[in-house]
This record gives C-alpha cells, structure tokens and sequence, in this order.
C-alpha cells in the first residue's frame, strides 16, 4: 500500500511539474514571439518569388537531370546556365546564396558536355564513373569550397576563403556534379533560423515573411525556389531535418560515421563528432537514394543490401510522450502520419506496430547534457574563434544598442550554456548521459525484436 501511495504521488508531482514547465515554455513562446515583432520588420503583404513557368528543367528530378545529359537531351551547359538564372531572379528574395561561382561552373559544364561529345565513354560508363555529371549544386556555407567565402555565419570569419574543398565536395566533383555556389546559415550552425550579422535572414521562398528553419536554411530555400539541383546540409541537432521540413523539401540525416564531415566549421571532435552529420537535401525523395551512394564513397560496402519492401518492419510514434519543452505535435501532422501508415500497409500488405519509447520524453534534456558534457570548446569561445570567451551578457547590452556583432539567438544561446554547464556539477547531469545511451540501447533491441506491442 505504502508503495503504491508513493507512485500516485510521484504521478501527480510529475503531472504538475510538466504543467507548470508546459505553462513557462508558452510564456516563453508569447514573449519570444512579441520580441521578434518588435525587432523584426514584418511586412505586411506576402512578396511572392517568380513562378518556374515554362522552366521545365527546374522541375526535373536530380535523377533525369543526369540522364538527359547522358543521352544529350540536354547540354550540361543548358542546365547549369537555367539553375544560374533562376537563382538570379529570387535571391534578392530569399537570401539564400551568399557566394557563388557561377563563371567557373559554366566552365565545368562546357567541359563535360565536351567529354560526352568525344565518345570516349558509352551510357553505362558515364552513368557508372558520373552519376551525377553535369548536374549543378549547392552546399551551406559551413563547407569548404575552393574560391568561396566560408563564414559559418561568423562575423570573425567573413573575410575568410576557402583554399580547398570539403571532402563531400570533392565526392561529389569527382561524379561529376558541378557546385554553384554557399548557402546561408545561423550564426556557427547554431540555431533553427539562417540569419547572421555577415549575410542577414533567409527567406521561407512559400512565403517571405516567414523563416526558413536552420541551420541549413539558406540551402532548404534555394532547395524550395527550385534554385539548384541539389543541395548539400548538415545537421547536429536538426539543422537538415528542420529547414526541410519548414521548406516543403527532403532533407537526410544518416548515420554517424558513413559521409565524411572534414572540412566543416566549426570543426567537431569527440562526443560532438557522433551528434554531427552530412547529407542531402532536394526536392524529389527518388534522388535521396542516388545521392547518398556517392556522398558515402568508399563506405558503400559498409551498407547492407536493400530488403523487399514487403519483408520490413514500420515502428511509428505520434508524439514523444507530451515533453513540456517541445511543441505539440499538430493534429494535422499528427492525420498526416496515420494516412503514411496505411499507405505502406496497403501497399505492400504489412502492418505497422506503433512503438512506445518512454524515453524520448527526455529527449532534449538528453541531447543538451550530451553535447555539454563533450569536453570540448564552449559555443561562447568559438563565437570568437577560440581566442577568448565573449561575455554573453555584456554582448546582450551591446546588442540593444546595435553594438555587438553576433545575433539575438546566439547570445541568448551563450546564456542557456552557461546554466547548463552548471547543471553538470548535479547529478541529473550523469542521470541524462546514461539515459542517452540508455535509449540507443533500447532503439537498437527494438529494431531487432519480431514483435512490438501495439
């Protein structure tokens, strides 16, 4: 009995901590968004981006784009010379592409076109060595590319040019895609918007009053306004996920370990290095497949053999649990997921199981005492390059007066670390570390059970 009194009260404690920490992240919410109203000049009319019109290429799959120029459909050169003018017509828009190598890439596309005019090398050889010969790309600025601005949306770096591509970049070059072009991001990939004091704010190109998501904005809304092919994010804590999703695009977050993220900034190591990957956005899912091939290089054999359809297994979740620090998920997305469900069910005559992984409740507790607990450069020193450590709240004074020269969200994020950081010396800290590996654990048993409980 005296066991069972103690768990009702623990349930009711716990249902009135959430309610009270749900009641502060709503004020925070309205205050937040009161803030952004009075810092923000809001438009009041929509400032809709030129339509694609008769631009058919613009609507091409990375996938066809490929193979019309294979066969001479279509001229490299064609298709570079249309991403190049449409870029033109909505960047002034979006704010997306903050660097571009535009000549250099007309080029490259000269170049092949000429390649494939020699003969030198029949379909199957152009498809198996250049998959992706000739087709255009762009990449966030957190990556190297030779010639082109690599700021990080770092007011310290903008005077800084890379000498050398990115490993991915090179994969890429070397099947034959050409680059355009850097994209816009938050300030050091740190936050779920793309604005900097080096470039300003990117653009939602669905409606430009409102934001594209981040880190990986600047690229999701090119990806959106149908600027390039394809485009090239990364992502530590949703910075692909997040901007796709806001840009009515496909965004891939793969496994730790298979794409190379050298020649990124901030460079990561230890624990921070397994939260941080490199992947594809675009605007068709078939060329999701297609990419990731070339972007894992040699790590190909790593991969198993794509099973049947009709043999998987589909776990799905409607919501985390009801954590007070994360949006509700909409009834809407929530209709959406259960109309996904029974496609695949008809489709291919399986039944979907719904999982119940109590843990990701504590997902965000989670992934916040992971990175802090890293033992690497704190976020304020590498706001300054790692040669010295900014006062958070002396630069939140300066900022009011338009004196600093980082933006709102990384100061405020600055402040957030050093509470965290606090919270380490408590034992929750240890508590949320070994839940993390806790729940990988759990989600690694789940993968490979028969059944779940529906």
């Amino acid at each position: 009995m005296e066991l069972k009194l103690r768990d009702v009260v623990n349930a009711i404690i716990s249902v009135m901590v959430s309610s009270v920490l749900r009641c502060v992240y709503k004020g925070m919410d309205i205050v937040g968004s009161i803030l952004i109203t009075l810092m923000v000049r809001y438009p009041k009319l929509k400032d809709p981006i030129p339509p694609i019109g008769s631009k058919q290429i613009l609507r091409e799959s990375v996938t066809v784009i490929a193979e019309k120029i294979r066969t001479k459909e279509l001229t490299a050169e064609e298709v570079v010379r249309t991403f190049i003018g449409r870029i033109h017509e909505i960047n002034g828009q979006i704010n997306s592409v903050v660097d571009e190598r535009f000549q250099i890439a007309i080029e490259e596309a000269k170049n092949y076109d000429r390649l494939i005019e020699t003969g030198e090398h029949d379909l199957k050889e152009l498809q198996t060595k250049y998959p992706l010969l000739g087709v255009p790309f762009t990449i966030k600025d957190s990556f190297c590319v030779k010639g082109l601005k690599h700021t990080a949306g770092s007011y310290y770096r903008k005077d800084f040019t890379s000498v050398d591509d990115a490993d991915v970049v090179k994969i890429l070059k070397q099947a034959g895609a050409i680059p355009l072009g850097v994209t816009n991001v938050s300030e050091l990939c740190m936050w779920w918007e793309s604005v900097n004091t080096v470039y300003g704010r990117s653009k939602n190109p669905y409606d430009t009053r409102h934001i594209v998501g981040g880190s990986s904005g600047g690229e999701a809304g090119l990806q959106g306004a149908a600027g390039s092919a394809f485009g090239i994010g990364s992502d530590i804590g949703g910075s692909i996920r997040i901007p796709s999703f806001f840009c009515g695009v496909f965004g891939h977050k793969p496994t730790i370990g298979l794409v190379s993220n050298t020649g990124q900034h901030p460079p990561t190591s230890g624990r921070i290095a397994e939260f941080l990957t490199t992947g594809p956005i675009v605007r068709h899912p078939r060329d999701l497949p297609l990419l990731f091939n070339v972007m894992i290089g040699e790590n190909r054999d790593k991969l198993k053999p794509v099973p049947d359809m009709k043999t998987i297994r589909i776990l799905y979740m409607e919501d985390d649990g009801g954590s007070p620090f994360a949006t509700p998920i909409s009834d809407e997305l929530k209709l959406t997921m259960r109309k996904t469900v029974r496609f695949f069910e008809k489709k291919y005559g399986i039944k979907a199981q719904r999982a119940n992984i109590s843990k990701l409740y504590h997902s965000l507790e989670i992934w916040a005492n992971g990175m802090s607990g890293c033992n690497v450069p704190t976020f304020c020193e590498e706001l300054v390059l790692r040669e010295r450590k900014i006062n958070p709240y002396w630069e939140l004074l300066k900022f009011a007066f338009r004196l600093s020269p980082h933006t709102l969200p990384a100061l405020i994020l600055g402040i957030i670390e050093k509470f965290v950081y606090i919270g380490n010396k408590f034992p929750i800290h240890k508590e949320m570390i070994e839940m993390g590996y806790s729940l990988a654990k759990e989600i690694e048993v789940i993968l490979f059970l028969k059944n779940i409980q529906n």
